[in-house]
């Protein structure tokens, strides 16, 4: 009884060796399945990839020349409107090169001093006018305190204690466009 309790357990043994076995092979291949599986989905997150990296690099290198167009346009505009700009202001002082030249072909011709002085007067408010229009207008500075935002000494002179600080001449005129200067005045200060 002894060697059949033996045998038995020997075949109980082979029994389970073999589910071991069996259940080893099924959980092997259910491995493998998997890690195919997680290859081919390896193998197409890196397709992904691969495909998003180039709609990415296209995209760039499409915005890249968007903005060189951009930008050389945005120049090219920016020099129309400088150039444009110019002859606008050229434009507005023509007519008052046609009254200098005028004036000029009539002082040949008159004799009378007033009434040619009368018409270089007119030019000059003519052509002060025009500048207005443009917004350029001209620094006050006799007899006001020296600003150094707008003044530029030229020289100084004693002239008593009520000017001192103070512009005394003005050696050439200057104007501004709007708030900026576009000349400085060239002036005396008093001491």
């Amino acid at each position: 009884m002894k060697k059949e309790n033996t045998e038995n357990q020997e075949i109980k043994d082979q029994a389970e060796t073999s589910e071991a076995q069996s259940e080893n092979s099924d959980n092997a291949a259910a491995t493998d399945n998997v890690s195919e599986q997680s290859g081919e989905a390896d193998n197409m997150s890196e397709q992904k990839s691969s495909e998003e990296q180039i709609d990415w690099r296209d995209q760039y290198i499409r915005l890249q020349a968007e903005f060189d167009n951009f930008r050389k346009r945005t120049l090219r505009e920016k020099m129309e409107l400088v150039q444009s700009g110019g002859s606008n202001v050229l434009k507005s002082i023509l007519p008052i090169l046609d009254d200098m030249q005028r004036a000029t072909a009539a002082s040949e011709k008159s004799e009378d001093i007033a009434a040619l002085r009368e018409g270089e007067r007119l030019v000059v408010q003519k052509f002060i006018d025009t500048l207005r229009q443009l917004r350029v207008v001209e620094i006050e500075a006799l007899d006001a305190p020296f600003d150094e935002n707008l003044h530029e000494a030229v020289a100084r002179f004693a002239a008593g204690e009520d000017k001192k600080g103070k512009v005394i001449d003005v050696v050439e005129r200057g104007y501004m466009l709007g708030d900026k200067v576009l000349r400085f005045a060239k002036v005396v200060v008093g001491e």
